[in-house]
């Protein structure tokens, strides 16, 4: 094998080793890069002029790319909705609904994971954030420890798959770009784009698949094993307004989901003006529930934002027109209306988030959401960068060209070289968060993958359930430290454990069947996106 091959091997191997003794990822990939760019000049094998792409390559990727301008937005979106309350009031409505039944408390965690990952799409704050509102309230109703920590942790890490996840956006701009450099590999200058949008929707139905599953294995351990998860007694159950208080829980997320994953499905906004969109949303609602006594300017600027929505995907609504139709220019005019409406609102909204203080802080809640936001967006694009000066560095050794041919001269054609991918993301999700494996691992194989006549977007998903399997795995798994840290000491490390394992099976049958049946993941994108 030549040195070049022998250099990017140990490459690979070194940056793992780096990372699982806790070193900064983003200067452990850019470090580890610089080092064996410095071993592979030494032997001449590799060109350091290579690195006067760099500058390019980091405007390109992180300063010019409108799809990533969607991360910070959509992190504001999750903080803000995470820090005004609407876990907990969901939780406490789903509670209420539920929990008559065997195993409905169980059931209300898996909805609520399941409305949490479409409204914040960040794993570790729903973890924690139910974690600390039900793990406490299951324990007290006699629920088995084991049980409730393993839906718990499902629930949590719906958000790696469900839109808008985080994950998905990054993983939609890497396959993007890994399909047009397969596309033109094999001799086509013009493919058909991918869009973060095409993931958005081929990752609903395995998402609400994973939901029915989770909700299924809930019913059946209540039916196999009721002491495992008893019903509450229907008389603490009945409260005035019930329904009430279940639509006053579940209708603004639902509406503040429908309005940012439809306007995306609908063809209204791209994945950016969604999360815009939602950021907006998520500001509102929360000044709505810091004083709900006087939400009326709030709820009406909402009703404005809808309104413009659904005049935006009805009628042209751009004014650099020589001649505007009468039905058109009444749209605009009713547009600007609203947009009044809607500064009304949120003028309103920030004066609220502005007076709110922080739990345990004399500053505003909204200076804690806003340094959130900047701590994991400049995370994000820090890694970014790192992992663009590794991926130049293993490329500039023929990492590329060794991955290419090992993958395919795997026995089994595309389904060997997709088998061993997934094997190797799997265990990498061990050491690695999302981030690095979307910047790092998937720029290596996807392109090599999507040569051998694979669905870019299928692909996509399996890669996104495959992350999230992986976060439930013990004794690794990221979901199992977050639940850890904010567990009562009664629960011990050895029941997330086993509590999870059920889940993880679910996991795998449900890769099984996405890569039986590919349409799960591509029938919704063709359907929507023509």
């Amino acid at each position: 094998m030549p040195i070049n091959e022998i250099l990017a091997i140990i490459m690979f191997v070194s940056v793992c080793l780096t990372l699982l003794g806790g070193f900064p990822v983003a200067f452990t990939l850019a470090g580890t890069g610089l080092i064996f760019a410095s071993i592979g000049w030494a032997f001449g094998v590799f060109d350091f002029s290579l690195f006067g792409a760099m500058p390019s390559r980091i405007f390109g990727t992180a300063m010019t790319n409108e799809v990533l301008v969607a991360v910070p937005l959509f992190v504001f979106m999750g903080v803000m909705l995470e820090r005004s309350k609407v876990a907990e009031e969901l939780l406490d409505a789903m509670g209420m609904l539920f929990g008559s039944l065997r195993g409905g408390l169980g059931i209300s965690v898996a909805v609520v994971g399941a409305l949490l990952a479409a409204s914040t799409g960040i794993v570790g704050a729903t973890v924690v954030t139910m974690g600390l509102l039900s793990l406490p309230t299951m324990l007290k109703r006699g629920y088995s420890p084991s049980l409730s920590c393993g839906t718990i942790c499902a629930a949590g890490t719906l958000g790696q798959i469900i839109p808008p996840s985080i994950v998905l956006v990054l993983l939609g701009d890497q396959i993007s770009n890994a399909y047009i450099d397969a596309q033109r590999a094999i001799g086509n200058w013009s493919p058909e784009p991918i869009s973060v949008g095409d993931l958005f929707a081929g990752a609903l139905i395995p998402g609400m698949m994973l939901v029915g599953m989770y909700i299924g294995y809930q019913i059946l351990m209540a039916w196999l094993k009721p002491e495992t998860s008893p019903a509450i007694p229907a008389e603490e159950l009945m409260v005035d307004g019930l329904m009430g208080r279940i639509l006053h829980a579940l209708v603004p997320p639902i509406v503040l989901i429908v309005s940012v994953l439809g306007s995306i499905l609908a063809g209204v906004a791209t994945p950016t003006e969604a999360a815009a969109v939602g950021a907006v949303g998520s500001l509102m609602l929360a000044g709505l529930r810091f004083n709900e006594g006087r939400g009326k300017a709030i709820i009406i600027g909402g009703i404005g934002l809808v309104i413009m929505l659904i005049l935006s995907n009805v009628y042209d609504l751009r004014m650099s027109r020589d001649e505007i139709p009468s039905m058109d220019l009444v749209a605009i005019i009713a547009t600007l209306g609203c947009t009044g409406l809607l500064i009304w609102g949120l003028i309103t909204s920030v004066k609220r988030v502005l007076e709110t203080k922080a739990p345990g802080s004399d500053d505003p809640i909204i200076y804690e959401v806003v340094r959130t936001t900047m701590e994991i967006s400049a995370m994000v694009f820090v890694i970014l960068i790192g992992a663009g000066v590794f991926s130049l560095v293993f490329r500039g050794l023929g990492g590329d060209d060794l991955v290419h041919e090992i993958l395919s001269n795997l026995p089994g054609g595309k389904w060997g070289a997709i088998l061993v991918v997934m094997v190797v993301m799997f265990f990498l999700g061990f050491i690695l968060d999302f981030i690095e494996i979307t910047f790092v691992v998937v720029p290596i194989v996807a392109p090599v993958l999507l040569r051998m006549d694979i669905d870019p977007v299928w692909l996509g998903i399996m890669m996104a359930m495959n992350l999230q399997t992986s976060f439930l795995t013990p004794p690794f798994g990221f979901a199992l430290f977050y639940l850890r840290g904010v567990a009562p000491p009664s629960v011990k490390t050895g029941d997330i454990y086993r509590g999870v394992m059920p889940f993880v099976a679910i996991q795998l049958i449900g890769l099984l069947l996405l890569a039986t049946f590919p349409a799960l993941a591509t029938w919704l994108p063709t359907v929507i996106f023509d």
